[in-house]
């Protein structure tokens, strides 16, 4: 085994949270990720490069699989099967995956489905998924950046709705967090936007919110993070502060990644 296949075993395990490992006789190696560069925008400031991902503490719970070499989205939904490994599988109607370009420089991550995902089985496609969509249409356009919501790949936290729309708990996050891990790996964009506290606790392993977190860049392994505020949030809230704050989030965020 190489210095650069077990740095990428560790890596792996560090995302999830785990400090222990135990050797195992075989085990399959993680699958690669290219080195991300800075790119400056003409029209706004470079990128600051994001600091070091923090030392993460160990989670509770058996060691997840490590990637297999060549891990595809199409093996990943294959894995997961008919999930019943959490409370979550109990009252949801579909497996929420996730949807767009699997090519995609830029991954959204939301929290987990709602009823309108968990009825079509597609995520953000309710009242929350409409603003989302509009925000990211009207913010690439009036930017000057030829991509809508399909050149961009969505998917969430945990696949099944939790009971009455509540946050996800920390074991529900730490199962599927084993399949959020391989979706972006697998599709190693140039940078992820997290959507909301969920989200950003489950990418950074951090307890600040998303007001101390939203506007400058964090890291999930190699890849930048941008935090910003839940389309759901700005649908509740009445502050045009925090939409404002959002829409300035997704244009730094799209400048760094097409620019």
């Amino acid at each position: 085994m190489t210095s650069e296949q077990i740095r990428q075993y560790l890596a792996f395990y560090q995302d999830l949270g785990f400090k222990t490992l135990y050797r195992r006789p075989t085990v399959a190696p993680a699958a690669d990720v290219q080195d991300h560069k800075e790119i400056a925008s003409p029209r706004m400031k470079p990128a600051t490069p994001p600091p070091p991902a923090p030392e993460q503490p160990a989670l509770a719970g058996a060691l997840p699989s490590l990637a297999p070499a060549g891990d595809t989205l199409a093996k990943i939904r294959e894995d997961i099967g008919d999930c019943t490994r959490c409370r979550l599988h109990e009252g949801r109607h579909s497996i929420v995956f996730g949807v767009g370009n699997e090519q995609a420089r830029l991954v959204f991550v939301g929290e987990g489905p709602g009823a309108d995902e968990d009825a079509q089985g597609i995520p953000f496609v309710g009242r929350a998924g409409q603003l989302l969509t509009q925000m990211i249409n009207n913010t690439a356009a009036g930017e000057g950046i030829p991509i809508t919501r399909d050149d961009i790949y969505i998917c969430n936290v945990v696949k099944c709705r939790p009971p009455d729309n509540r946050n996800p708990e920390k074991d529900e996050m730490e199962i599927c967090g084993q399949f959020l891990a391989r979706q972006l790996a697998a599709i190693n964009p140039r940078a992820i936007v997290a959507l909301g506290g969920v989200a950003s606790k489950a990418l950074l392993n951090t307890r600040e919110g998303v007001t101390r977190l939203r506007g400058k860049w964090s890291r999930w392994r190699d890849i930048p993070v941008m935090v910003t505020f839940h389309p759901s949030y700005l649908l509740r809230a009445y502050s045009k502060t925090a939409k404002r704050e959002a829409w300035e989030d997704l244009k730094m965020a799209f400048h760094y990644v097409y620019d």
